[in-house]
């Protein structure tokens, strides 16, 4: 499959089976973190596996938006790790990478009969103190996996965009 045919068919999965995908699968999902770039190389993303019962419930306490899906990727990053612009030094690239590595996730997890969505409407302190994160990292999104519902359907909106003349500028 082509780059756009697995980018036309991701879609936000809003329900899923309940049926957990197994330990090889979601090794094979997760091995595509060692290809993603990330600023210098300097890998500041950090990837938690929510799947036991404790977990998935700590993230139904955070959120509405797990949607059954039998395993959570809660994406971080360590800020003592991320790259920090010399000119900016208040500029630091921990969320852009996280997003390049949970993109590739996406991606990924279409190409292997898996469904996901990307969740940033959660408590994001307290996802830090309720999974334990260090003091240096911080929460960016949440993503739960797993094979999607038999009704699961793209959203309305799914297929809807701008035209490409409102979104690139020539210079």
């Amino acid at each position: 499959m082509g780059f756009m045919e697995l980018a036309r068919q991701r879609y936000s999965v809003r329900r899923f089976s309940g049926e957990r995908p197994s330990q090889g699968l979601l090794d094979r999902l997760l091995e595509c973190l060692l290809v993603a770039p990330t600023a210098k190389n300097m890998q500041s993303e950090r990837i938690y596996v929510l799947q036991s019962d404790e977990a998935l419930a700590k993230v139904d306490a955070i959120t509405k938006c797990r949607y059954g899906a039998p395993i959570v990727l809660l994406f971080a990053y360590d800020q003592t790790k991320d790259y920090q612009n010399p000119w900016e030094p208040q500029f630091h690239s921990g969320e852009q990478d996280v997003s390049i590595v949970a993109t590739h996730v996406m991606l990924r997890a279409v190409e292997l009969g898996l469904g996901t969505i990307w969740v940033n409407w959660y408590h994001v302190s307290e996802s830090e103190r309720l999974f334990g994160l260090p003091q240096s990292e911080r929460s960016v999104l949440l993503m739960p996996v797993g094979y999607p519902a038999e009704e699961a359907r793209p959203s309305r909106s799914h297929m809807e965009s701008r035209p490409l003349f409102d979104l690139v500028r020539y210079r």
